[in-house]
């Protein structure tokens, strides 16, 4: 399958300890043209935990808002960019929904990477 960037997944996300993974939403973010000939894609963690809020390296998605509604989210939520994995898009469950506007991811990415 393919996916495409502000796409938001169900994916098997490894814990920082790279031992233990938890079944959770995470946000696409890497270019769609990115053409490295590997079935991969890099993702953003998305946690529902609204005490990561409020950091530049983070983006709250609010359901009271259309663009939250759209995402597939079942509650608020941070997509934390300064958590991010590369996996196989064959770990990767299903699609759920899509961020429409990446301008807040990109401010959070520039951010993050210091660019």
């Amino acid at each position: 399958m393919s996916y495409n960037r502000g796409d938001v997944v169900l994916v098997l996300f490894p814990n920082s300890d790279l031992r233990t993974a938890k079944r959770r939403p995470a946000l696409v973010v890497q270019a769609d043209n990115l053409g490295t000939g590997l079935a991969q894609t890099i993702l953003a963690m998305i946690t529902s935990n609204m005490d990561r809020a409020g950091h530049p390296c983070r983006v709250t998605v609010l359901l009271s808002t259309s663009e939250g509604q759209q995402t597939g989210l079942l509650t608020d939520s941070v997509i934390m960019i300064d958590n991010l994995v590369t996996v196989q898009k064959a770990e990767i469950y299903r699609k759920i929904g899509v961020l429409p506007d990446m301008t807040a991811v990109d401010a959070a990415i520039k951010y993050t990477f210091g660019i």
